[in-house]
């Protein structure tokens, strides 16, 4: 299985301003002016053009807001420094939600970006999410 991560936004330039700089992305193929393809992560990061106010999908009545949004889908940003990325998303542009925090596992941070999709800043610590798990 291969993962892709697509995010919606209203303005690719922007967006594409913010990804590179607050996670170190770099550009990989375009899509006319549809799209574009983000390397440099363990997954391709595309960010797509649609426009707000137009359908989340055919025949939705709900429409694409890029004010701040809850999903119960996000993504999470594994980094070896939580202070020093969120220090480099917020200079990108991102929203600082919940400043890092301490848990068993390592640390976390809660941010959003210029589009209103959240993300999480994780710090793993000792032997990360292995200091939680239970026998499956």
């Amino acid at each position: 299985m291969q993962l892709l991560v697509n995010i919606d936004v209203d303005d690719l330039a922007r967006a594409t301003d913010f990804y590179c700089a607050a996670f170190a992305l770099r550009t990989g193929r375009r899509f006319g002016t549809g799209g574009v393809e983000l390397l440099g992560g363990t997954a391709p990061l595309y960010l797509l053009v649609k426009p707000a106010g137009s359908p989340a999908f055919p025949g939705a009545t709900q429409v694409r807001d890029y004010a701040r949004h809850w999903t119960p889908v996000h993504f999470d940003i594994v980094v070896d420094d939580v202070d020093a990325a969120v220090g480099r998303a917020v200079a990108a542009g991102a929203t600082l939600e919940q400043a890092a925090r301490s848990a068993n596992w390592g640390r976390i941070a809660l941010l959003a970006d210029p589009f209103g999709n959240g993300f999480c800043l994780l710090q793993f610590l000792g032997r990360g999410y292995d200091e939680i798990a239970t026998p499956a």
